[in-house]
């Protein structure tokens, strides 16, 4: 059994994470038993190799610690999966720490800090190129990253405003048979972009700056006819336009702006069985992809940041679709 002293209470606590969440997760994923008597860790395994690498995960994550760099729950994984194969992290760290502290976005309420691979190269792109279309599973922060990214523009004064938008496409209920006025029927679809303003802005500072126009966020039927100069315009749940919608989105940008399109197309709710509709995400990913300056990013189940779970799940969906495909 290996022992390691954490030499802060407060260290400690990070590492071990809210309720020792952490070591029971890498205790899941390793196959060693990892537990805690006050500051000293614990890690019984018959795998010298495991309990190695558990060692200098936890050696890494005590440096990121230090450095004032929150440990997240889903990166756990992904950097002990380096580790598992043979990484040499002990001469990578300061440039993890580096590449971190870059993949980072800032926002008034807090910095948002890519979570794996995938999520940085994701930010890259939005440094870089003026219209990115953002591709994959649900739960890997194409909207939230996206959203973030869009503040942080506005806040640095590079755009003017931003415009949030998603086509209210029905899941179930039809719109129709919803209580209230358009405002409240149209609500409960753009209520996820809420809640990632709220994330980065103080609810009383987003209603402000709604209420100048320097946050518009609409359904994409409200986009026809506008050409939207200085803005950064973000197309959510884009597997759920037609390919005449997307072709309309598009052509909104104005001098000046940036477009992020995300969308997951596995998820799509278009009755294009019915009608012989083809979704103008998957349309746009195939004409598109030759122009240099649009760029194409896409999640897969691996990077998923949400609970462990989700992960599994959608992994589930995939091998049923599959099974389904071949007979």
């Amino acid at each position: 059994m290996e022992r390691l002293l954490i030499d802060a209470p407060h260290i400690a606590a990070q590492l071990f994470g809210p309720q020792n969440c952490h070591l029971a997760l890498l205790s899941r994923i390793s196959g060693a038993h990892l537990f805690n008597r006050g500051t000293t860790l614990y890690i019984d395994t018959a795998d010298s190799s495991i309990a190695a690498n558990l060692i200098k995960l936890f050696c890494t994550l005590h440096e990121q610690a230090k450095a004032g760099i929150p440990i997240a729950e889903d990166r756990l994984e992904a950097l002990y999966s380096r580790m598992a194969h043979g990484e040499d992290t002990t001469q990578k760290a300061q440039k993890q720490k580096t590449r971190e502290l870059s993949a980072c976005i800032e926002t008034p309420k807090k910095c948002v800090q890519a979570r794996n691979p995938a999520q940085e190269r994701y930010i890259d792109l939005l440094k870089k190129h003026d219209i990115v279309f953002a591709l994959g599973a649900a739960g890997t922060g194409k909207t939230y990253l996206a959203v973030a990214y869009a503040v942080h523009l506005l806040l640095q004064h590079t755009v003017k405003r931003i415009v949030l938008t998603r086509p209210a496409v029905e899941a179930g209920e039809k719109l129709g048979f919803l209580p209230g006025d358009l405002a409240e029927k149209i609500d409960p679809y753009l209520r996820p972009l809420y809640d990632a303003l709220y994330d980065m802005l103080s609810k009383p500072k987003v209603m402000a700056l709604v209420e100048l126009g320097s946050i518009e966020v609409a359904p994409l039927a409200f986009m026809r006819g506008r050409t939207l100069h200085e803005a950064c315009i973000i197309l959510d749940e884009a597997q759920n336009t037609t390919r005449e919608q997307m072709k309309m989105f598009l052509t909104r940008m104005g001098f000046g702006s940036r477009m992020i399109i995300t969308g997951d197309c596995t998820q799509i709710d278009l009755p294009h069985e019915a009608n012989g509709q083809q979704s103008g995400l998957i349309h746009a990913a195939r004409i598109l992809q030759n122009i240099p300056a649009i760029a194409f990013h896409t999640f897969t189940r691996e990077d998923v940041v949400r609970h462990h779970l989700v992960g599994e799940i959608v992994n589930a969906y995939e091998l049923d679709e599959n099974r389904n495909t071949q007979t």
